[in-house]
């Protein structure tokens, strides 16, 4: 099993609500991380199983004392917790100076998260809301334990022109230099669209030749609906039949994309699929 994480170059393009909808419908048992040093966003945005606010004590900022004697990945599940629907969810920090505590741990948390499919009683993938990615931050030290690396980006020139150019420099630092159209490196980078369903494909496809002529090691790998109401709808503050909304429909279809393409290398024997958050 594997380590997802998803970031953007800059703006706010999406990426919590991204990576919430694709953790609800992952075909198998997912842990879904805040790992964003500038702070999370769910504990504001989303209840707890009980029906009442999540812990914001319990989580990233927990687990800080834990991982600085050693990190086993079990112990994730001590600092996890459920939202209302069952996703279990890896709280981030509540501000950007908390991050302090976690000073030389990424990496530590990264072999975790990347060897949570290895636990012999409760495997599991982990998908990582990194948050944004420009300048040095520390979220950036667990891509290369990561199997993808999704890159989220909105649809307007700049912010093309921006997840092409940051595609091209993680690449470089992840992979040592360019690649071409068949050379694709490992961790892989994904580029996911948040756009328009009727222009998606559309869009997807000249983005993605655009990737494979600059070399940038990236690919596009799937859309997710623009839709504001089924983002209400995620974050609990609007009613609605949330498993017919675009975003949910086109996060099932990215999942089940990803899953196809890429499962069978992340499989543990025996385990058969199961969608999450269900």
């Amino acid at each position: 099993m594997a380590l997802i994480a998803l970031a953007a170059d800059k703006g706010s393009p999406g990426v919590t609500t991204a990576a919430v909808a694709l953790a609800a419908v992952w075909p198998r048992r997912v842990l879904l991380a805040e790992t964003d040093p500038a702070g999370g966003d769910l504990v504001y945005r989303s209840a707890a199983a009980h029906g009442g606010p999540l812990n914001p004590n319990t989580g990233m900022l927990s687990i800080a004392a834990t991982a600085r004697r050693g990190l086993v990945p079990d112990q994730l599940w001590d600092h996890v917790q459920p939202l209302s629907g069952g996703l279990e969810v890896l709280v981030g920090l509540g501000i950007a100076e908390q991050a302090a505590g976690l000073a030389g741990l990424w990496p530590t948390l990264g072999r975790a998260f990347a060897s949570l499919g290895d636990s012999p009683s409760s495997p599991a993938d982990v998908m990582a809301d990194c948050g944004r990615i420009s300048g040095e931050t520390p979220a950036a030290d667990l891509f290369p334990h990561a199997a993808l690396v999704l890159l989220v980006s909105r649809t307007e020139p700049e912010a093309i022109a921006r997840v092409r150019d940051r595609a091209a420099a993680l690449s470089a630092k992840l992979h040592g230099g360019a690649r071409g159209a068949a050379s694709l490196g490992t961790p892989m980078i994904g580029v996911v669209l948040v756009a328009d369903p009727g222009s998606a494909a559309k869009l997807a496809g000249q983005v993605n030749d655009m990737l494979v002529h600059a070399q940038t090691g990236a690919r596009v790998v799937g859309t997710i609906a623009d839709d504001p109401a089924g983002a209400e709808q995620l974050a609990g503050r609007r009613r609605g039949r949330l498993d017919k909304s675009l975003l949910i429909r086109s996060a099932r279809k990215v999942a089940a994309d990803l899953y196809q393409q890429y499962g069978a290398s992340w499989s543990v024997p025996g385990q058969a699929p199961q969608e999450a958050g269900r």
